[in-house]
C-alpha cells in the first residue's frame, strides 16, 4: 500500500502532486526546484545556489519520513544545458560516495536552473 506525504515545511505549489509517496521501503520524492520554502522565490542566480537549495528542499521532505540524502539511491535531474559543471560541483558537495544512480537531462526550465526528484530506500543507506 502506498502513502502520500505532504510536508508543511516544504515548498507549496498549487499543483496536483504529493511531495512524496512512500511505497513499502521506498520513498519517491517529487521534483523540487531551488526556491525558498516559505516564499517560493528562486534562491540565487547560479546553478550551484539553486542546486543546493533544491537538495535542501528534498532533505525537508525526506526528514518527514526519518530519512536523509544518504538514503537516496536514484536521482533524476533536469538541468539547464550550460549548467552541468556547476550542477556537478554542488551535487558532489551534497552527496557522499558511493553516489546514487543518476540521470541528468538537459532542458530549459525558465527561471529554474534545475529540478531534481529522488528515490530513497528506507532500510539502509548507500554503502551499508
Amino acid at each position: 500500500m502506498s502513502k502520500a506525504i505532504q510536508v508543511a515545511k516544504a515548498p507549496q505549489f498549487p499543483l496536483p502532486f504529493s511531495h512524496a509517496i512512500r511505497s513499502g521501503d521506498f520513498v519517491y520524492v517529487s521534483g523540487q526546484v531551488g526556491v525558498d520554502p516559505s516564499t517560493r522565490e528562486v534562491v540565487g542566480e547560479t546553478i550551484e545556489e539553486q542546486t543546493k537549495q533544491c537538495l535542501r528542499n528534498i532533505e525537508i521532505v525526506l526528514e518527514a519520513e526519518g530519512l536523509t540524502l544518504d538514503h537516496v539511491v536514484k536521482v533524476n535531474a533536469f538541468v539547464r544545458p550550460d549548467s552541468f559543471p556547476g550542477y556537478n560541483a554542488a551535487y558532489r558537495e551534497s552527496f557522499k560516495e558511493p553516489f546514487p544512480a543518476r540521470t541528468s537531462v538537459p532542458c530549459d526550465l525558465g527561471a529554474y536552473l534545475v529540478e531534481i526528484d529522488v528515490v530513497a530506500y528506507s532500510k539502509s543507506t548507500r554503502g551499508n
